[in-house]
């Protein structure tokens, strides 16, 4: 990765001179009071790198009669200047080959010079970023137009269950009635049919009297009639057996009732409506329950589709452990970006710009005093873990700072020059 190993700065808005060595790993922290040139050492090092779309717009230092001098050394042995009236980019390449801004922006990430373009962007925006970045992007916006579209059929199926099972339920059931429909017409037929076999009873009980008026009357016509006894009792022989069978049928004859079916004809519109209602009931909880196994089914789809994304996001090479995308809207551990800390927002920020330039080992911060000197620290170390460079400013004169801008100078500094110039106007003068 490249980092700056040196920047030099004169005459820019609020800076005078400023010569700083940051440290290659972890934080180098410009401190001062407000108005004193910190942010302008930031602004100088963006325009310095990035090109004169970064340029103040009114970059000479005001009351200067000197145009501004930028330089910036960089870990790759570049040499990147920027002077002259016009403040002409000059790049030399240590191996000596011709270099200009097409070159600075092969490592130099826009984003790295410019960090509130990208924290200033919405949760949408840099979730596309991440996923821009580690390749998903494409497969993880299917995967949600599908989770989506399940979603809604899920909910509306939902709906429908939920309004077939309370009308199923607002349905009066009657345990007492069949299963179908009865018809006036079956029960009058069965009616006719057990009318039509008592009638066979009774033709046949007629027929039992009959005979046994018919053995009565020949016994008698036996005493009258000596000279037919022969004849006579033949026959009575016959109906004796006749009569011998009719008795053995009519003690086994049972005549049915009526009465059943004659309360069911009565009744069949009553019977019908109870028949009726209770398949509506049945229908309706069917329905039901058909609705609510499509929406269990969506359900284990939609879960499918979601642990989908989360394997494809759990596989890809994100730029930070803990980082991810859910719903469209960039998380770190478990928070949206208007839950995280200050400290959290910087972590990821750096981390995504990282992965967008790999060969870009630097990042520019400003107004730092939004952390406290415990997370400062702790921000601090993970910088130096992850192997990266930050130059940030913070409004503090406090021993965290790695220097303290005064005035346009370094602290301290300003005496010295103050000398530096009053030795030059002497040897102007003659003096020496």
């Amino acid at each position: 990765m490249i980092k700056i190993n040196k920047f030099e700065i004169e005459n820019v808005k609020r800076v005078k001179a400023v010569k700083v060595e940051p440290t290659a790993n972890g934080l180098t922290l410009l401190g001062g009071k407000n108005g004193q040139g910190k942010t302008s050492v930031l602004d100088s090092i963006a325009w310095v790198l990035g090109g004169n779309k970064y340029k103040p717009s009114q970059a000479t230092r005001e009351g200067s009669v000197v145009p501004p001098a930028l330089k910036v050394t960089m870990s790759n042995g570049l040499v990147v200047e920027r002077k002259g009236k016009n403040s002409d980019l000059k790049v030399t390449d240590p191996n000596g080959q011709k270099a200009g801004q097409q070159l600075l922006n092969s490592f130099v990430e826009e984003l790295a010079i410019d960090l509130p373009k990208f924290m200033n962007s919405t949760s949408r925006e840099k979730a596309n970023t991440l996923l821009q970045i580690i390749g998903v992007g494409e497969q993880l916006h299917k995967l949600e137009a599908e989770e989506q579209d399940l979603y809604n059929q899920r909910r509306s199926i939902g709906q429908i269950a939920s309004q077939k099972k309370k009308f199923a339920e607002e349905q009066t059931y009657y345990p007492d009635a069949p299963k179908e429909p009865i018809s006036a017409s079956d029960l009058i037929q069965q009616q006719q049919e057990i009318l039509a076999r008592n009638g066979e009873n009774q033709r046949k009980r007629q027929q039992l009297d009959q005979i046994k008026q018919a053995h009565a009357s020949k016994g008698q016509e036996i005493e009258r009639i000596k000279q037919q006894l022969q004849e006579a009792e033949a026959v009575y022989e016959d109906l004796g057996r006749d009569l011998e069978i009719a008795q053995k049928d009519a003690l086994d004859l049972i005549d049915e009732s009526t009465e059943q079916l004659e309360a069911n004809i009565q009744q069949i519109d009553e019977i019908n409506r109870k028949v009726r209602a209770n398949l509506d009931k049945d229908k309706a909880e069917e329905d039901a329950n058909h609705y609510r196994r499509q929406y269990d089914e969506l359900s284990k789809n939609i879960e499918n589709v979601r642990q989908q994304k989360s394997d494809l996001l759990g596989n890809a090479n994100l730029p930070l452990s803990g980082l991810s995308v859910e719903d469209g809207d960039l998380i770190y551990e478990g928070q949206k970006w208007d839950n995280m800390s200050g400290a959290d927002q910087l972590k990821v920020s750096a981390a995504i710009v990282r992965k967008l330039k790999p060969n870009c080992g630097f990042i520019l911060m400003d107004k730092l005093e939004q952390m406290d000197l415990d997370t400062l620290n702790e921000f601090s170390d993970w910088l130096e873990r992850e192997q990266l460079q930050a130059i940030a400013t913070r409004v503090s004169t406090g021993e965290e700072c790695s220097i303290i801008i005064e005035d346009g100078y370094i602290a301290g500094q300003q005496i010295i020059e103050e000398k530096k110039n009053q030795q030059q106007k002497q040897w102007k003068a003659g003096e020496f």
